[in-house]
């Protein structure tokens, strides 16, 4: 949404009651070095209730005044553990719009799923607001630009929730191995082996609470009846409202691999292969995946797994029992000619510890300094870097959203001779006999070509139609022009 008028809001909104008083476009109040930051936190589930209400409100000079959630247990409840717990009286707004009338706001905190980013985020920037915004960044490829364009043309604070960005040690491993710390970096490989059970699927939908606007709820994208067991983080396993382990878990240490190698854009070109294996759910997002991206310099490889390491673990008591690489189930592994990093920790070729890095600093005091500051330069994880790491875990789920089951030698055929793509194929193969399913059922994705400056993909109309998204009437969304 670029900029929007009063009328233009109110003719695109499908609730009558909601109106929006003075102009849409709001210069934000000018903050002194003691003045008070006054937040609004969107979202009351466990990153907003659990995590930005608290962390914000241990800051000194800052104080969360309102909290917004289209289910009203949420919010209200959430309200008054405010009250109850810091003492300052908090609001309980249901309808994101109507928190963007108030004029008492300087900092607008997203801790919604994915697919209710961009508009909150945009409209806080077009009012005047700062914002910290949960990752990933984006649903759609597209309207992750939107976002760093909106921060920049109205001189917004925006930061998004990567919090590994405020571990600086990953930025003096970065340097270190670029200064030949264990010879020359051969390639990257990320993991995110978390367990995840089936979502269920039911035979009739499951009923919409009353305190939940399940309009509002679903905001831009599709209303559909839903038929997994639950109504809430259970949608992230699916396309309409997530992204799947990738994104979700991934943008994490795809955003740690992409600060250590200095990139800065979409690889040269991205696949996957994976499926989602063993569960009959409602859930359409993989659970067993592996991702290429293709670099010029250092290929960054990804693998996810959400089910047990085999057959014999996939019982209650054993079901976190999963595969990881050298030890390590989540994180990221730098393999050099010397030896090889794991988090922030290098260990030579036997194994054997060399170095650790570690500075870190709070993650929510970093962007609450930039606000007063002013100075965006400041923050740990600008828009524009939570938007890079997003877009490239986006890239590879296009691929997979475009492929089509393959038999195990199509998919080793298309990997072609790259010695790390080949050797994480052979383990994901390895992997699937050793969970009993056929690898000639996974889905392989096509090799898409990035085009790295307009952020999309070249001579693919479907990938792009993809990237590019969709919003559904009226929480639609127009470029936002620089």
């Amino acid at each position: 949404m670029s900029h929007l008028t009063r009328r233009q809001f109110l003719n695109r909104s499908a609730l009558a009651a909601v109106t929006v008083s003075g102009p849409w476009l709001a210069p934000s109040r000018v903050l002194g070095a003691n003045d008070e930051i006054r937040i609004a936190v969107i979202g009351c589930g466990v990153r907003g209730a659990g995590s930005h209400v608290p962390e914000f409100s241990r800051i000194k000079g800052v104080k969360v005044v309102a909290v917004c959630d289209p289910d009203r247990t949420r919010a209200d409840g959430t309200a008054k553990g405010i009250k109850a717990k810091y003492g300052n009286e908090c609001d309980a707004v249901y309808d994101v719009r109507k928190l963007m009338e108030r004029k008492d706001l300087d900092v607008i905190s997203v801790a919604t799923m994915q697919y209710w980013h961009a508009l909150p985020t945009i409209w806080a920037c077009q009012t005047g607001r700062h914002v910290y915004v949960e990752k990933p960044l984006s649903h759609f490829i597209w309207e992750g630009r939107q976002m760093v364009n909106a921060a920049r043309k109205y001189n917004r604070i925006v930061q998004v929730g990567t919090q590994n960005r405020s571990n600086r040690g990953y930025e003096d491993l970065g340097k270190w191995l670029k200064e030949g710390g264990l010879g020359k970096i051969q390639y990257v490989t990320c993991c995110a082996n978390k367990p995840r059970k089936s979502i269920g699927k039911r035979s009739e939908p499951l009923p919409i609470p009353e305190t939940l606007d399940y309009e509002l709820w679903c905001g831009p994208a599709r209303k559909e009846p839903i038929f997994r067991d639950r109504i809430q983080y259970d949608c992230s396993f699916t396309w309409n409202m997530g992204d799947g382990e990738s994104c979700n878990q991934g943008v994490h240490e795809i955003d740690i691999a992409r600060w250590i190698l200095g990139y800065k854009t979409l690889p040269r070109r991205t696949m996957s292969i994976g499926g989602r294996f063993v569960f009959n759910d409602a859930g359409d997002v993989p659970n067993t995946q592996i991702l290429f991206y293709d670099y010029a310099d250092v290929p960054i490889l990804y693998e996810i797994h959400n089910l047990p390491r085999d057959k014999s673990c996939m019982t209650p008591q054993k079901w976190n029992t999963l595969p990881d690489i050298r030890g390590m189930r989540t994180g990221v592994c730098v393999q050099c000619e010397g030896g090889y990093t794991l988090g922030t920790t290098a260990y030579d070729k036997d194994g054997k510890k060399i170095k650790s890095f570690s500075r870190g600093e709070n993650h929510f005091q970093n962007f609450i300094n930039a606000v007063r500051s002013g100075k965006r330069e400041e923050l740990n994880a600008d828009v524009e870097e939570g938007h890079l790491s997003t877009i490239i875990t986006h890239a590879g789920n296009v691929s997979y959203r475009l492929g089509k089951p393959a038999s195990a030698a199509e998919q080793r055929k298309q990997i072609g001779e790259t010695p790390c793509m080949v050797e994480m194929h052979e383990r994901l193969m390895k992997y699937l006999k050793g969970i009993e399913v056929d690898p000639d059922t996974a889905i392989l994705g096509p090799w898409l070509e990035c085009d790295v400056k307009k952020e999309c993909f070249k001579g693919d109309a479907k990938a792009n139609e993809i990237a590019k998204g969709w919003y559904r009437s009226p929480f639609t969304l127009d470029e936002v022009k620089v």
